[in-house]
């Protein structure tokens, strides 16, 4: 497999779950969402051994060296009590919170572990391969090499040149006037599905050919395609996508005994059923 693969120190077993989300894309979504969220990693904080935030968080994310956007402050410190309590967090970046832009303060400030994609990692008795999901591409054959997209964000000299020699507040509103979230946010008033759908089945076809070749790995983790999906590709290895929460508020469930994998949806500030169905393979 091309790219860069590393391997993350499991912590210790735990009775309880460890707890997959992506796709919150706060800051693009009503203030409600938002107020909801800081309710589910409260929920976390009590109910899961661990949290992977698996891309999307914020829909513009912006840390320069010293200042982080202050519309995030609330749901950093949520983040940071948890990991303050002993809770295992990593991160990966979606494609609109890749860390482009710099600044260290979810690795150095907050004590998450950000990872690089592709990624390997052990999620309790769960060895995992995770990605965002927007390195694969639509029409590509199985199993292809994982590519980021948008190298110029990523090259060391925009993000020098962002951090010290142009305005922060002019680069988030010409990020922000980028966003298709704004649609998403439209169509799931309209009753409609939200995200990238349309990335949902060569995902779907990527995390089979992975279990088909990584035969170390028990379950591929992807998010971006916002359509949560939980499929059994061989017995007891799994593709879970965890949705999102622009229309599912949806997390994924990995059992501490290695038992079958579940979604969950999240209402009215409590946790609710486990019954966000999965979408029918493609």
């Amino acid at each position: 497999m091309a790219g860069t693969v590393r391997t993350y120190i499991p912590f210790m077993a735990s009775a309880k779950p460890f707890v997959v989300v992506s796709d919150v894309h706060l800051g693009g979504v009503p203030p409600e969402v938002e107020r909801e969220f800081r309710g589910f990693l409260r929920w976390v904080g009590d109910s899961a051994s661990g949290l992977l935030i698996n891309g999307d968080l914020f829909d513009v994310w912006l840390a320069t060296r010293h200042f982080v956007v202050r519309h995030h402050v609330r749901v950093l410190a949520a983040i940071a009590d948890l990991v303050d309590a002993g809770l295992p967090v990593y991160f990966v970046g979606g494609n609109h919170d890749a860390l482009e832009l710099g600044g260290a303060a979810l690795r150095e400030d907050l004590g998450v572990v950000v990872l690089d994609e592709p990624a390997r990692l052990t999620l309790g008795r769960w060895r995992a391969l995770v990605v965002h999901g927007d390195g694969v591409e639509s029409g590509a054959p199985v199993y292809p090499a994982y590519r980021k997209r948008h190298p110029v964000l990523r090259s060391r000299a925009f993000r020098w040149a962002a951090q010290r020699m142009a305005h922060v507040d002019r680069i988030y509103d010409r990020i922000a006037a980028w966003s298709d979230t704004k649609d998403f946010v439209a169509r799931h008033r309209r009753g409609e599905g939200t995200g990238p759908q349309h990335a949902s089945a060569p995902l779907e076809r990527w995390a089979r050919g992975a279990i088909a070749a990584e035969r170390d790995v028990d379950v591929v983790i992807a998010g971006h395609s916002h359509r949560p999906a939980l499929v059994e590709v061989e017995p007891a290895r799994w593709y879970v996508n965890s949705g999102d929460w622009v229309y599912h508020m949806s997390y994924a469930l990995l059992p501490a005994d290695r038992g079958t994998p579940t979604l969950g949806s999240w209402t009215s500030g409590q946790r609710a059923r486990s019954d966000v169905r999965a979408p029918a393979s493609p």
